[in-house]
């Protein structure tokens, strides 16, 4: 493997992974109260459960919100950050097996590459990471 190939391939780890210009998932959901997941702030269009569940959605498409600002169980706001976790993990394994040619096309995509579905992949979850962390902001619930 040449050696740009391989930096190319720990650059879209770290960018997956965050935390280099932006919190991370867990700094932004580390003890997230419970009362304030469902909760729409004044203004915003969405909840953070609305957002960490379409941002879990979203890595992998099924249809991209959820239909509900409230988990609909108590359960459920782990559920999706362990999924969004382990989807991340099985992109991040992709994209560090260097038998996977970042540059073809996926065959049931329309021309898109696994380099691209990465940096679309690490672009939308800085979005909205962006947003959980200003959503606890205006609910009171960021003590960093």
């Amino acid at each position: 493997m040449p050696p740009q190939d391989a930096a190319l391939r720990q650059h879209l780890l770290d960018l997956l992974k965050g935390g280099n210009a932006h919190a991370t998932l867990q700094e932004a959901i580390k003890d997230f109260p419970a009362e304030f997941r469902g909760k729409r702030p004044n203004g915003s269009p969405h909840s953070p459960w609305e957002i960490l569940e379409h941002t879990r959605i979203a890595q992998f498409p099924d249809g991209y919100w959820p239909h509900s600002p409230e988990p609909p169980d108590p359960k459920a706001w782990d559920r999706s950050v362990h999924t969004f976790c382990e989807d991340l993990e099985n992109l991040c394994s992709l994209i560090a097996d260097e038998s996977a040619d970042l540059y073809v096309q996926i065959p049931h995509g329309e021309g898109q590459t696994i380099l691209r579905e990465a940096l679309l992949t690490a672009d939308h979850n800085a979005y909205h990471l962006g947003q959980l962390v200003l959503l606890r902001r205006m609910l009171g619930a960021w003590n960093v």
